[in-house]
């Protein structure tokens, strides 16, 4: 069912690469972790509406393309399918109500394909794991028995 380049994901440095065998040659990952992890750590673009994090909207200051951000590869999809999460748009969020349930239902979105692929919603979780000067919202997000569990800072 899935059939992609091996992506490992390394929590201490926050990023993705590669992943390599022995030998030196791509591995290929048979799970859906690789597009999981791509859906999860892409940049979606912005719907119009949605507020910028360095505060720039439309009313305030003229909005180029790249303030919208989104994944290159969408200006090529067919189906005009997008790619990726709006996580990136809570980087400069509080900690609250709010910033858990648009973490949920921006995940949601992203990992939409999991239900025509597999015949199941991807199972996400959200929740505070610190808040105070420093809060740190965690999430899980589970498709078929392949399961994610990664964290990010939230505010200043």
């Amino acid at each position: 069912m899935f059939f992609d380049l091996a992506i490992v994901y390394y929590p201490d440095k926050r990023l993705c690469d590669l992943a390599l065998g022995d030998d030196g040659d791509l591995l290929i990952d048979e799970t859906p972790i690789t597009p999981m992890l791509l859906s999860i750590g892409l940049d979606r673009r912005a719907a119009p509406d949605d507020p910028l994090p360095d505060g720039r909207s439309q009313f305030l200051a003229p909005v180029s393309f790249s303030e919208r951000r989104g994944c290159p590869g969408d200006a090529v999809d067919p189906a005009g399918e997008m790619t990726g999460s709006r996580l990136w748009l809570l980087n400069r969020a509080k900690a609250t109500e709010t910033t858990r349930q648009l973490t949920k239902f921006w995940l949601e979105e992203a990992l939409a394909w999991a239900e025509p692929d597999t015949g199941q919603s991807a199972e996400i979780e959200v929740e505070w794991l610190q808040t105070g000067p420093t809060s740190i919202l965690g999430y899980r997000a589970q498709v078929n028995d392949a399961s994610i569990s990664l964290s990010r800072r939230v505010g200043s």
